[in-house]
């Protein structure tokens, strides 16, 4: 019997039984479609991740005073004020793997402008922050290094510290916020850069000179932070490691001899490439994760094939007999039957694609979370919902081939 009849009478079985055989196939359907979508947010995410990971730059290099041990207790790292200007100025000019360096200061408080007031954070930086975060300004201009050396009080507002202290649409150029009560001069507006995937606005803050905001605000001479960019993203790991070196001679801390170990660093130094390959594997594994929690379901519709095929075979023991009494080999009935498993899984795979496609925009459009749907999700889907049919059509297949002609004749 050749292949062309063995089809033709799996697709009379299926369809002389509808309900039961879309019945049957739902369970891949709703599989299907659960490991499409589900791949299709983990997918989109993670590359909305790295999206905004290149946005604020994927070579920028982060160095933040470290923590340290007081009477055997770990103090938090905010708390310490190892970071000093010498740092800043000596990887500014001994560190030949980084192109741009800013000193960072914060402080968090109320900006007010007439009637209008609305919470947000100061950052006190130079002029090179602009280019490591890869921000630029939209309206008017940066300060100016004259503006940091004189400690001027001059600002760049973020879009949102615009939009809540300007809700009319007034030019805020020239005019004068106050932090908290020390009266700040607009100089320029950033371009707007909105939220980033993990829901934070990239708008809402307030560029200050550093000189400024650590001697008329804060009143310290440590910093908070000192962020930089590495001439490019592939010799990051070398300007890690030259700046280490100089943060080390700048504290005095002993590298390890025979007699004694080194001296713990009190600094963390973390890069976007570090942070991107972190948050990359997080999301691979929740992809990962993802994908296996709807995979269950293609199992259970595998066992519900598997279950209906069985069904089959027994209904169908006379018409097996009397077909391999008029000449169907053994083989031939196990085509018959496992013909009409993969149909059953493969229709079923191609009604879930279109329904994990169309769930996956669904998602998009509604709940506005990012999707990237990829072809090898779909071809893969494919290969399991086929080898679904064969593996869980196989074992009913074979016990249909075994039974012997006349008993299957006998059966009632």
């Amino acid at each position: 019997m050749n292949y062309t009849n063995l089809f033709k009478i799996a697709l009379r079985a299926i369809a002389a039984n509808k309900t039961r055989s879309f019945l049957t196939a739902l369970g891949i359907i709703i599989g299907i479609a659960s490991v499409i979508t589900m791949l299709a947010v983990g997918q989109g995410t993670k590359q909305s991740i790295q999206a905004n990971i290149a946005e604020m730059g994927s070579n920028m290099i982060m160095i933040h005073p470290g923590a340290d041990r007081r009477g055997g207790v770990r103090q938090e790292a905010s708390s310490m004020e190892t970071l000093k200007m010498t740092d800043y100025k000596t990887i500014k000019e001994q560190c030949r793997y980084i192109k741009g360096i800013s000193p960072v200061v914060t402080s968090s408080g109320q900006f007010i402008y007439g009637n209008e007031n609305t919470p947000s954070s100061l950052y006190g930086v130079n002029e090179d922050y602009l280019e490591i975060r890869q921000l630029s300004v939209a309206e008017g201009e940066m300060f100016t290094p004259a503006d940091i050396k004189s400690s001027a009080k001059v600002c760049v507002l973020g879009q949102t510290v615009v939009d809540n202290l300007f809700p009319e649409g007034n030019d805020p150029i020239g005019k004068v916020v106050r932090f908290n009560s020390i009266p700040f001069r607009v100089v320029g507006v950033l371009k707007k850069k909105g939220y980033n995937s993990m829901g934070m606005d990239q708008d809402d803050l307030v560029l200050a000179p550093y000189t400024s905001v650590m001697k008329r605000i804060l009143a310290q001479t440590y910093l908070g932070s000192i962020q930089c960019s590495a001439i490019t993203e592939s010799v990051t790991e070398k300007a890690t490691e030259e700046i280490t070196a100089i943060l080390r001679h700048n504290h005095k801390l002993k590298d390890a001899t025979e007699d004694r170990e080194a001296d713990e660093d009190d600094f963390n130094i973390r890069s976007q490439e570090e942070l991107a390959s972190m948050m990359t594997s997080t999301s691979d594994m929740l992809t990962i994760l993802l994908g296996c929690v709807a995979g269950i379901s293609l199992i259970v519709g595998g066992i519900g094939i598997m279950n209906i095929m069985y069904v089959s075979v027994t209904e169908r023991t006379r018409e097996i007999g009397l077909r391999m009494s008029v000449g169907a080999r053994g083989t031939d009935i196990l085509n018959q039957f496992l013909i009409e498993a993969i149909l059953l899984s493969v229709t079923g795979g191609l009604i879930g694609v279109m329904l994990g496609v169309g769930a996956s925009f669904s998602i998009k459009t509604f709940a506005h979370w990012p999707i990237a749907i990829q072809a090898w999700t779909i071809v893969m889907s494919f290969a399991v919902c086929t080898f679904t049919g064969v593996f869980f059509g196989w074992y009913p297949a074979q016990k249909a081939a075994r039974l012997d002609p006349i008993e299957a004749i006998r059966y009632e």
